[in-house]
């Protein structure tokens, strides 16, 4: 099994722990007094850094939340409170992609930007990414951070980059091929878009070398049928990836498959608790990811309620890492759950049953409220030569068996439905109460 550093993912939780107890205090040390965000925050809730004594003590912080880090930066443009440094310390700056609200600018220091370095090199080395690779990274090198930090990765472990920003889909293809790119990195969505771009361009996808595909972003590379149709299209196997621009990357896949995502526990601290109670919840329950980044003194967080529901397992795993894993890798957010006629939804139960029809190069779902009532409306593209009145009635029948409710599918027309790149916004909710559409 691939590494990046064995003795430490091999490492009894004891060691662990103690080594995540070690960065935790240094951290803690560097932070406060110099990070006006924290300082106010911790000196508010009576909570003295250096007092900590046992890792479990970290429990008795108060929470972090994306909209006081928004707030923090709206007080105080353009980097906000939670810059521990002086501006000339940093040499990076990213911002989050604004689909939960108002972007949030996030700044790296050199140091904070190697750590980001390694920790997509547990990434890459967990997919079996070799120095023998050329890792293509298929996204537009904008102000979200995307695949930045999977330049910093890939240099740690020797493969070689090809950027591939600036170039349209059919372009990327073709520059695969010619530079005999083995190793993809893309959301998701955007391995499927350019598997129908090939489709439509008569672009024969035998004749790339891609064994490998790494995703983020979103969740699909964790749901079961986006995760096989991607392999079908490229013929290779594929491997997510989580992680966030206010938090680090902070959990990948790696070689036993279906196994969940492993937390980089020598760079994170995670507890899994219950949303409404913050109670921590048991191994193989479903709860919010509460994470500490370690290695980002600059621009830390702490007991940052990301808002991912997750299910943590504890047990060592096949490949011989005793990291944390969650099982699933995200299973959506905590936000994203709506009921409808009793029975619960999230957006990846959908997609999961979406994906099974080869022939849906695209979609688009809906839950609109009429009358107090929640219900779910999908518009899907079909692809030339189906029958799609069959293919709708099919998944109209389908959706009913999976997740037992009915749900309206509409049949758009070609190129009406957005094709995403980078993260996809295929989800909305449209309240009608008094049962008319609203503005």
């Amino acid at each position: 099994m691939p590494f990046f550093d064995q003795a430490i993912e091999t490492a009894p939780r004891e060691r662990l722990q103690a080594l995540q107890f070690q960065k935790l205090q240094r951290l803690l040390g560097q932070v406060s007094g110099r990070n006006r965000f924290y300082t106010k925050k911790w000196n508010d809730a009576g909570i003295v850094p250096g007092n900590i004594r046992l890792l479990s003590d970290l429990q008795k912080f108060p929470f972090t939340s994306k909209w006081e880090l928004v707030r923090a930066q709206e007080e105080a443009p353009p980097f906000g409170t939670n810059a521990t440094f002086p501006v000339e310390a940093y040499t990076r700056v990213h911002q989050t992609s604004g689909t939960t609200g108002t972007p949030l600018r996030v700044v790296d220091t050199p140091e904070s930007w190697e750590w980001w370095g390694d920790c997509w090199g547990h990434v890459l080395k967990a997919a079996g990414v070799t120095a023998a690779d050329r890792v293509f990274l298929a996204f537009s090198f904008g102000p979200f951070i995307g695949f930045w930090a999977t330049v910093e990765g890939a240099r740690k472990i020797g493969a070689m980059v090809i950027p591939g920003g600036g170039w349209d889909s059919l372009q990327r293809l073709h520059m695969m091929r010619e530079l005999g790119a083995t190793v993809v990195c893309c959301t998701p969505t955007y391995a499927l878009r350019l598997a129908e771009v090939a489709r439509q361009e008569h672009f024969d996808m035998r004749s790339i070398q891609v064994r490998t595909l790494i995703h983020a972003g979103e969740p699909g590379a964790n749901v079961a049928r986006t995760k096989s149709r991607i392999e079908k299209e490229w013929n290779a196997k594929c491997f997510d990836h989580a992680g966030a621009s206010e938090v680090g990357a902070h959990s990948f896949e790696c070689e036993v498959q279906p196994g969940g995502i492993h937390l980089i526990e020598s760079e994170f601290i995670a507890e899994v608790l219950e949303p409404q109670t913050g109670e921590e919840v048991p191994s193989g329950e479903v709860g919010e990811l509460v994470i500490t980044n370690l290695g980002r003194a600059g621009f830390p967080v702490i007991r940052y309620r990301t808002g991912d529901l997750v299910r943590p397992n504890l047990s060592m795993c096949a490949c011989g890492r005793t990291f944390a894993r969650f099982d699933g890798g995200l299973l959506g957010r905590s936000d994203d759950m709506v009921t409808i006629r009793g029975v619960n939804v999230y957006p990846t139960a959908i997609e999961n049953v979406i994906r099974q029809f080869g022939s849906v190069n695209e979609f688009q779902v809906t839950v609109t409220t009429v009358h107090e009532m929640h219900h779910l409306e999908v518009q899907i593209e079909v692809a030339s030569g189906n029958d799609a009145d069959e293919v709708r009635a099919h998944m109209e029948q389908a959706i009913y068996h999976a997740l037992s409710l009915r749900a309206t599918v509409k049949v758009a027309a070609p190129g009406t439905l957005t094709h995403f790149e980078m993260k996809a916004r295929r989800f909305r909710r449209l309240d009608h109460p008094s049962g008319s559409p609203s503005s």
